[in-house]
């Protein structure tokens, strides 16, 4: 039986700190990847961690980033497209926001929700606490700026901009569109990862995400998926200390769950308290199928991976 290599700790370009990224756990989860993935669809990208990831292990030869929220994916189109514009767009903010941080901080923030420029945007989410991002119920940006800290510094920034950019220009398709226009252009190589957002936080008062997802909607648009023998992987519900975020997927659908040990959550960070976070991983019926059929058998640490939910 055929085990897929560990993955390395090397070194992986991300594009803007974004709270809920999965780059802390992005190689935990890309050894449930099949060796034969055509395309990997992201519906909830964010800042796409896994797909980033995929790319610098050549794990898909194609990829589709979507998110519902249109100023983040005209973000990813200027860094995919013009990433040195971008980034010289960013290093003027960057340079002009001296001496008063704070205001021009507010300034900018303004000037975001009033034109939606995707540079202004990647100030902001430089600038903000933990990439900790907060809408309004009318979709403005109104999270508030880690006024200790100036952001990344223009060079690292365009470092981590053209190497994402090199990795995904070319390959990369980009949509701003519900999940539910995304789930069906899936083709038979394709792989889904799906990282909606925690049933506790999407449909709080602080709207840490642009846009909740009712846990109904989502069960049914799963079963469709089961239906049509759909390959793809859910980072979903977990635990924070004693905390649980939200119900587990129904044992109807069928998935295979397993859970990761996470770290310290950014969220108790900024509460100052230490607790661990455990995240649920889910894959379909049809990718276990997939993965059974190469007679593979993802190596998971012991650390990483509770025992007891062993995969295959």
């Amino acid at each position: 039986m055929r085990r897929v290599r560990a993955l390395d700790n090397i070194s992986i370009p991300h594009p803007f700190p974004y709270q809920g990224s999965k780059r802390g756990i992005a190689r935990h989860i890309l050894p449930y990847f099949p060796g034969d993935v055509h395309r990997l669809i992201e519906p909830f990208c964010g800042a796409a961690a896994v797909s980033i990831a995929a790319a610098v292990y050549g794990l898909a030869n194609r990829f589709l980033l979507n998110d519902l929220n249109k100023p983040l994916m005209d973000l990813w189109k200027a860094i995919l497209e013009r990433p040195n514009k971008l980034v010289d767009d960013y290093e003027q903010l960057w340079n002009k926001q001296y001496p008063d941080k704070k205001a021009f901080f507010f300034r900018t923030r303004e000037e975001f929700n009033s034109s939606h420029q995707p540079h202004h945007l990647l100030y902001l989410l430089a600038r903000i606490v933990k990439g900790s991002v907060r809408y309004s119920s009318e979709g403005l940006f109104n999270q508030s700026a880690d006024n200790r800290r100036s952001g990344m510094r223009p060079g690292t920034m365009r470092q981590q901009i053209l190497g994402v950019s090199a990795l995904l220009a070319r390959k990369t398709v980009i949509s701003a569109e519900d999940f539910r226009q995304v789930v069906p252009k899936t083709k038979k190589k394709d792989l889904i990862y799906m990282d909606p957002p925690y049933q506790g936080t999407s449909f709080t008062r602080d709207h840490r995400y642009y846009n909740g997802l009712a846990y109904d909607e989502f069960i049914q648009v799963l079963e469709i998926m089961n239906e049509n023998n759909v390959s793809y992987i859910i980072s979903y519900d977990g635990q924070t200390g004693g905390k649980s975020h939200g119900k587990t997927l129904p044992s109807n659908l069928s998935l295979k769950h397993l859970l990761i040990h996470a770290g310290r959550s950014s969220q108790a960070t900024l509460l100052g308290n230490k607790h661990e976070t455990v995240e649920s991983l889910y894959l379909s019926p049809a990718l276990v199928e997939r993965l059974h059929s190469e007679q593979r058998m993802p190596i998971k640490p012991v650390s990483q991976v509770q025992p007891e939910l062993a995969f295959l």
